[in-house]
């Protein structure tokens, strides 16, 4: 390039000019700024030559202008002439840059949520048709949708996980546009045929199930709604598993400022993984706890229609009682205000009878459980409860509730010379009182025991009475806290009845694990039935011939879900499914590694409406259970099987 063709230098004029306009722009925004304490200088020295001098110094003039405008947060709030607000602000903005630096590696784009990962969607569609397989019981529509939603979110999920492992093995095929397209139209086809397929073999497979359990079968063209919300399911939980994806390459970005890559993507992800237990732990169910928890004390105080104080000083909440009526509870007052009535008894047995006593104490009674537990036993001392034949101490489920049949049962077995002992613990239903605390089920069983067979231990043998404890489901739980093991039960009580125990009671699972060799899960065999005897009908009780007391039955239904419900299901298959399969189950049901976990835990959402027999419905086999624990001297087959027709017949 020539002389002439080089572009002119700026001559002093106006690069007096710039600079004045750039005092004036300074002065502006110091007017607006409201008078900070930062100022610009009125003139700005201009050097006359050309060139690079005079860029400089304009540079300057505009980095002190800037200073003036947007002072620097540390300075403005020594001086103390900005807000907290907006402190806050400007340091949010800093920290914020910590990870929008535009140096650290662009945040990966999670998919659009319309788009899918072939090898997830795969894995979809296949989870989709295990879920409609056969389970424990029949399902409403709703619940089918609800667990084939959740099905199909973790297929995809094991899916997408599988395919990035094999990637990050080195394992990345790179397919054709064409052949990714063939892909995805086999993919359509197989879900157009597998969908509808799966849905009809399912709707059979519930249709068996309904009849092996004696439930009626309803209308399946109805059951078609749950496909459109399993699929409204599906998309929600695989969007939030992308929501949680995407907030651990936040954190992992934040971390790649100071570790390498790996470590801040394993940082990412487990930071992430935590915030969403912690959100879920601390905040979802706690609120859940909660609100269930108000309306669960409100129901507790409630009134039950068509039960009435009683006047019996045999029963806790009479006008004779230590226990006040009002601070029952719901379910206590049902129990102390139920049970047959002395005619009842002789109507059955031609013999005089005797008002069976019920002890109850509410949590109002007492916040601490062996102060509520010492009540109890008062009131088995007023009531004369020692006194009788058998004394039983039964464990309640979460709510105080007890299963009017087991005592029932027992009281026309002993023509009402018996007492039982019960307690409230909690105002919560059992699957609430489980998620919120496990051991307070636990201490309620041991307190209440321990009270009872402390003042029971120091009678004297030939006076006292026969010792038993009973207790289903949450009940069982607990009161099968109060002892270490068989042998501790056996030495301490003279009978035990335990119904439905949930797949976590102890000793429940060591004395399963510890079944003599052979015999299945489903109904364990102990030391060749001596002592100890798992029944799903009353014929359990005498497959294994004679046997000695004291006498334990644990009375369990295959079909009870809540029985057999463990997070164990979600990864290993159960011995119960490798068995043979018990009359009552259908036989096309089989474990799937995920699937089964989810089919059983629906199932236990109505296990308790189930026909007698079946799920977690106990009703007519405790008969036949108390009269092989505690049978009355004389008493014969003969006697069981009146006694459970007149148990069963309406109005009884």
């Amino acid at each position: 390039m020539t002389t002439e063709q080089r572009p002119a230098a700026p001559d002093a004029t106006s690069a007096a000019a710039a600079a004045r306009a750039l005092n004036e722009a300074a002065a502006a925004g110091e007017a607006a700024a409201g008078g900070s304490t930062a100022t610009v200088e009125e003139t700005v020295p201009v050097t006359k030559t050309a060139g690079a001098p005079e860029i400089a110094e304009s540079t300057t003039a505009t980095e002190t202008a800037d200073s003036t405008t947007h002072p620097d947060p540390t300075t403005v709030q020594q001086v103390g002439t900005v807000s907290l607000g907006e402190a806050a602000r400007r340091s949010w903005h800093r920290w914020a840059s910590h990870i929008n630096d535009p140096r650290l590696p662009p945040v990966p784009k999670t998919p659009h949520w319309w788009s899918l990962h072939g090898v997830g969607a795969w894995f979809g569609v296949i989870f989709y048709s295990w879920s409609m397989s056969a389970s424990l019981l029949p399902r409403p529509w709703y619940l089918q949708a609800l667990a084939t939603g959740i099905c199909v979110a973790l297929g995809y999920g094991v899916g997408v996980s599988i395919a990035t492992l094999l990637r990050r093995l080195g394992f990345s095929p790179d397919w054709k546009a064409s052949r990714r397209r063939w892909a995805w139209i086999v993919l359509a086809v197989v879900t157009a045929v597998v969908v509808p397929l799966a849905f009809f073999l399912g709707g059979h497979a519930q249709t068996v199930t309904a009849e092996l359990v004696g439930m009626p079968v309803d209308n399946r063209w109805f059951h078609v709604l749950a496909i459109p919300v399993a699929a409204l399911v599906a998309v929600a939980l695989i969007g939030l598993f992308r929501a949680l994806i995407q907030l651990g390459k936040i954190f992992a970005r934040f971390g790649s400022r100071f570790v390498p890559v790996l470590p801040a993507k394993i940082f990412g992800t487990v930071t992430a993984v935590v915030v969403a237990v912690l959100l879920v732990q601390d905040g979802v169910l706690p609120g859940i706890l909660a609100v269930g928890g108000r309306l669960a004390a409100q129901t507790d105080q409630a009134d039950v229609p068509g039960v009435e104080q009683p006047v019996d000083p045999e029963r806790s909440g009479s006008p004779d009682s230590l226990v006040d009526w009002d601070g029952m509870g719901r379910n206590g007052k049902v129990f102390v205000a139920g049970g047959p009535t002395v005619d009842e008894l002789e109507e059955f047995s031609g013999e005089p009878a005797m008002t069976p006593v019920r002890a109850y104490a509410g949590l109002e009674t007492s916040d601490d459980l062996r102060e509520v537990a010492a009540t109890v036993v008062a009131e088995l001392a007023r009531e004369g409860g020692f006194d009788r034949e058998v004394l039983a101490v039964a464990t309640t489920t979460g709510s105080g509730w007890v299963n009017e049949a087991p005592s029932t049962s027992l009281e026309y077995l002993h023509n009402g010379d018996t007492a039982i002992a019960a307690m409230q613990y909690s105002y919560l239903p059992s699957p609430l009182a489980f998620i919120a605390d496990r051991e307070t089920p636990e201490n309620a069983g041991r307190a209440l025991f321990e009270a009872v067979y402390a003042v029971w231990d120091q009678m004297p043998e030939d006076s006292r009475p026969k010792l038993v404890v009973f207790g289903e489901s949450l009940g069982s739980y607990g009161g099968q806290a109060a002892f270490s093991g068989v042998d501790d039960m056996a030495a301490r009580v003279d009978g035990a009845l335990w119904i439905g125990s949930p797949n976590f009671s102890e000793p429940w699972g060591r004395i399963t694990d510890e079944r003599d060799a052979g015999s299945p899960e489903r109904l364990p065999v102990v030391d060749g039935g001596e002592h100890v005897r798992f029944v799903d009908t009353p014929d359990g009780l005498t497959d294994l011939g004679p046997w000695e007391a004291p006498r334990i039955v644990y009375l369990q239904h295959a079909t009870d879900p809540v029985v057999w419900w463990s997070p164990d299901l979600i990864l290993r298959q159960p011995d119960w499914l490798k068995d043979d399969l018990a009359p009552s189950v259908n036989p096309d049901m089989q474990w799937y590694p995920f699937v089964t976990f989810w089919q059983v835990t629906v199932d236990m959402v109505f296990s308790i409406d189930m026909p007698d027999g079946y799920g977690h419905s106990y009703e007519l086999g405790t008969v036949d259970s108390w009269a092989a624990i505690v049978p009355p001297e004389g008493w014969t087959a003969a006697d069981t099987s009146a006694l459970r027709e007149w148990v069963a017949a309406p109005g009884a």
